[in-house]
């Protein structure tokens, strides 16, 4: 679309403080495996702390409790989902034209401010306290693509951003664990979201300082991954104008794994609950650690891949495989060939497989293939934008038509469902994607 531009380099000036170097300097010196671990570290943290803001409430049920009709919890959810929504689609442009040296700033401003919206949700009575959590949704949203611009355009983003994108699958886990053992040590269900936010706040400043030393990408990243810019209007709409059309069914895919992934971290108690885990609060940080652990194994090692358009239609692969595992794994539990355990685990790791690509491979791949110097936040915040919104939608769907189902069988038709129609738009969405790069070379 456009020759890269020059790379961003420290000036060496910069490389100096108080004749010593900066941590920042020292780092682009450094091996490459040092800045690898550095970032995926720091990065890992950043986000595990949002989830630790975003999470705890999950862990708790708020039984008999009703807004407008509606169980509260749902009102909860919707609340912070709809906040949520709305921050992805202020984040399309906000973090598509961001500039490199605001991220950290802002990191630290929107953790803080959800953080501090839990406060005022354990004060306000309920129910009417849920507008606090629409708050605390309506910052948290953007946390994600102004993290990951620290590793985004190098040669091992792949591996940093594997790493760092499990932070939300143990993270989620984690957050419900503090929650439900405050819970269980008595804390109010009111009072536990905010205390437990307060576990994660300090590490969440640490880290954000810690990863904005991340040095810039080096001319070699640049020269096989193209340069990472800002995007403005002209540029966006451009963008669109191209790759518009293909991106419709992988999004309406992204859309349905955003969709299961929401419902399986919120209501995630209610399911293990029904499979006989009412009062184990370890349950959740031990099977998030597995799916983790299970995820990373799968494309960890995707970055080694030099070819980018070869890694970028691999990645329609893996997300394919993650819906046979989710259904296939549905398939066999209720055969009773594995227990309600092995159903869970297995199921999300397949959702993960197919939900992680999307966050960390398949749109930095696409911009270093068809070598647009623009930036995956832009194109990520569309795709999440509208994953939201379809979660609301079958919130609220789920909530006013009334239909006698458990949370198993509720599950279970999601997995049938997305496998099916997943697997069909990303080939569709492929083989569109083939014919522009056959134009283009």
């Amino acid at each position: 679309m456009s020759s890269p531009a020059t790379p961003p380099t420290i000036p060496a000036a910069a490389l100096t403080a108080g004749g010593r170097l900066t941590l920042k300097a020292r780092l682009q010196r450094s091996p490459a495996w040092v800045l690898i671990l550095y970032a995926s570290v720091t990065g890992y943290i950043v986000y595990a702390s949002m989830y630790g803001i975003r999470k705890p409430f999950t862990a708790a049920s708020y039984d008999g409790i009703t807004f407008l009709g509606i169980s509260y919890k749902v009102v909860l959810v919707i609340a912070q989902v709809i906040g949520y929504t709305l921050s992805k689609f202020f984040g399309i442009r906000f973090i598509g034209g961001m500039r490199p040296e605001r991220r950290a700033w802002f990191i630290i401003l929107l953790i803080g401010t959800g953080w501090l919206s839990l406060l005022l949700f354990a004060i306000v009575p309920v129910p009417y306290n849920f507008v606090f959590m629409f708050i605390n949704g309506l910052p948290l949203g953007m946390v994600w693509g102004l993290m990951f611009g620290f590793l985004e355009g190098r040669k091992v983003t792949e591996l940093m951003g594997a790493i760092v994108a499990t932070s939300f699958i143990f993270a989620s886990g984690l957050a419900k664990t503090v929650g439900k053992s405050l819970l269980l040590h008595g804390v109010s269900e009111s009072w536990m979201p905010f205390l437990a936010g307060a576990v994660f706040i300090g590490p969440a400043l640490i880290s954000t300082w810690l990863l904005n030393q991340t040095p810039p990408p080096s001319a070699e990243d640049i020269a096989q991954r193209t340069v990472r810019l800002p995007m403005d209007r002209e540029q966006r709409r451009n963008f669109l104008r191209i790759f518009g059309f293909a991106l419709i069914p992988v999004i309406i895919a992204y859309v349905m794994l955003t969709i299961l992934r929401d419902f399986t971290e919120d209501f995630a108690n209610e399911l293990w609950t029904e499979t006989g885990f009412r009062n184990n609060a370890d349950v959740f940080a031990t099977s998030s650690t597995i799916v983790s652990l299970l995820v990373l194994a799968v494309i960890g090692g995707f970055f080694v891949i030099r070819n980018n358009y070869r890694a970028f239609q691999l990645n329609n692969v893996i997300i394919i495989g993650g819906f046979v595992l989710a259904a296939g794994s549905t398939i066999a539990f209720h055969l009773h060939v594995i227990s309600p355990m092995i159903w869970i685990v297995s199921a999300s790791a397949g959702l993960y497989l197919g939900y992680v690509p999307y966050n960390c491979f398949y749109f930095e791949r696409m911009l270093a293939a068809y070598r647009i110097p623009g930036n995956v936040g832009f194109i990520m915040y569309i795709a999440d934008a509208f994953g939201y919104l379809g979660t609301v939608v079958v919130l609220l769907v789920k909530e006013f038509v009334h239909l006698r189902y458990s949370w198993v069988d509720f599950f279970t038709g999601m997995f049938y469902v997305s496998a099916f129609a997943g697997i069909l738009l990303i080939l569709w969405g492929s083989v569109l994607f083939t014919k522009i790069y056959s134009k283009i070379n």
